[in-house]
């Protein structure tokens, strides 16, 4: 099955086909870049005007349907009379008047009836009118429009400064209107499928012609495998009657950052690692937490059944047997091994300092000991003594252990030392039921504890400090293996 993953490095590529490969990364970049300046037109549709208005009233007229909406172009067909007529008659002429008659009908027209409500721009007719009332600093918009278009008004603060104003402000902000037509399915008119049509029908050849080719050089590959092999591909194969969807047009990102990277026209190596060692890093966070606090309620559950108490204290039915060893007995023999060969010879003088300390503590309570201590020449002969016996005591005890360990009857011994005490504090603990009860109740109430504390801690460590621990040691192992 194929996987939607770049891949890890670069593999030795043939240099007479890698010029192909970036040529069709950058045919697939050219049609994600139409794609979203066409779903950002009619949203972006004034920022483009102001960029490039000829392109971008091409562009809408031909693959969107809109066109200019009859009413705003006739007010502003009206306006542009009205300036060439002053111009020719000057502005107190009959003609004038007519003209200025007709723009504030036209204006309480525009007004009444919004004419910018079908392309969804009525906050385009407000801006309008609060520009026009705080012009003509009145409270009606109708008012300051048919006071602007009167022959008093235009005479007193001129004629030039407030054509100017018009054409400055006002006239900008009406261009932007359009009426968009409705096609046969009751949706807005859209031709963008001429153009996509052409890239489809091209990346659809190129699949099948990589099909085509892969299954003739391997001959067990079937061309499902081949496809699914390239299966992002299939993203830019989209219908044009689905590019309405944001979501599905968007998706064609995927299969040109993925060509890009292939190409070698772009690395995305280092981003591809940061982001699956971010998710693998919060997986394993979660993962842990649930298997800790798992494990601790099944200790809790366990404990509360008294299951524990029962495995504990009944050493019949403690485990079942698999293997024909006492693993116990095995354990118990291998640390008493390592007890006496390795550890008590390293700590003697510490425990010879500690019972030499008992002995001189129980010496200072004993009558006449200090009275002793006070014959010249003694004192320090009977400190000497003292070493001297606890010493000999700790290395006959050492070595009495080590024989009992070495002698097989010694260690049969042991054993069953070890086994009564077990029986015993097992049969002592069974007639003990408020004690084991409340170990019981100490060992959940512990649990329960360690459990809160532990996802409380992962609740308020900082995530970024443990990414970037993980970071670090990643790149630390990586320069190992280098």
């Amino acid at each position: 099955m194929a996987v939607l993953a770049l891949p890890k490095k670069h593999p030795p590529r043939r240099r007479k086909g890698l010029w192909f490969e970036r040529f069709m990364a950058l045919l697939a970049l050219t049609n994600l870049v139409l794609v979203l300046f066409d779903l950002s037109y009619v949203r972006f549709r004034d920022v483009y005007l102001k960029l490039s208005p000829e392109l971008t009233v091409w562009y809408g007229s031909t693959f969107k349907g809109m066109q200019l909406e009859r009413t705003t172009t006739a007010y502003l067909e009206t306006v542009a009379l009205l300036e060439s007529q002053i111009a020719e008659t000057g502005l107190q002429s009959p003609e004038v008047q007519a003209l200025l008659l007709e723009l504030q009908n036209q204006s309480e027209a525009i007004v009444d009836e919004n004419p910018f409500e079908t392309a969804g721009k009525s906050g385009t007719l407000e801006r309008i009118k609060s520009l026009m009332r705080s012009h003509l600093d009145l409270d009606s918009s109708k008012a300051a429009f048919r006071t602007f278009w009167s022959q008093s008004h235009l005479s007193q603060q001129g004629v030039s400064e407030e054509l100017g104003f018009f054409n400055g402000q006002i006239k900008p902000l009406i261009e932007t209107n359009f009426y968009r037509g409705i096609a046969f399915d009751g949706e807005p008119i859209d031709y963008f499928w001429r153009i996509d049509l052409w890239f489809i029908a091209l990346f659809g050849l190129e699949l099948a012609a990589r099909s085509f080719y892969l299954g003739r050089r391997y001959k067990n590959v079937t061309w499902q495998d081949t496809v699914l092999w390239r299966c992002y591909d299939l993203l830019l194969l989209i219908p044009f009657s689905a590019m309405r969807v944001p979501v599905l047009a968007l998706s064609r990102i995927i299969p040109v950052a993925v060509r890009l990277n292939q190409s070698r026209l772009i690395d995305l190596e280092p981003l591809r690692n940061r982001v699956n060692r971010f998710f693998i890093s919060q997986v394993a966070i979660e993962l842990t937490e649930v298997v800790v606090v798992r494990i601790i309620e099944q200790l809790q559950d366990s404990i509360q059944s008294g299951d524990v108490a029962q495995w504990l204290l009944n050493s019949q039915t403690r485990y079942v047997d698999l293997n024909g060893v006492n693993e116990l007995q095995v354990i118990t023999q291998r640390l008493s091994k390592v007890l006496l060969d390795q550890v008590l010879p390293q700590v003697k003088p510490e425990l010879d300092a500690l019972l030499h300390h008992s002995v001189a503590l129980a010496l200072e309570q004993a009558p006449g000991y200090r009275a002793l201590r006070q014959i010249p020449g003694l004192g320090n002969t009977y400190d000497q003594i003292t070493q001297h016996l606890i010493g000999q005591i700790t290395q006959n005890l050492y070595q009495t252990l080590q024989q009992i360990s070495a002698d097989e009857r010694g260690a049969e011994l042991l054993q069953s030392l070890m086994a009564k005490l077990t029986q015993t504090l097992s049969s002592e603990m069974k007639q003990a039921t408020d004690t084991v009860d409340e170990l019981e109740a100490m060992s959940v109430a512990l649990l329960e504890e360690v459990k809160i504390s532990y996802v409380q801690r992962l609740a308020t460590e900082d995530m970024e400090d443990l990414a970037e621990q993980r970071y670090r040691l990643y790149d630390v192992t990586q320069e190992k293996h280098k």
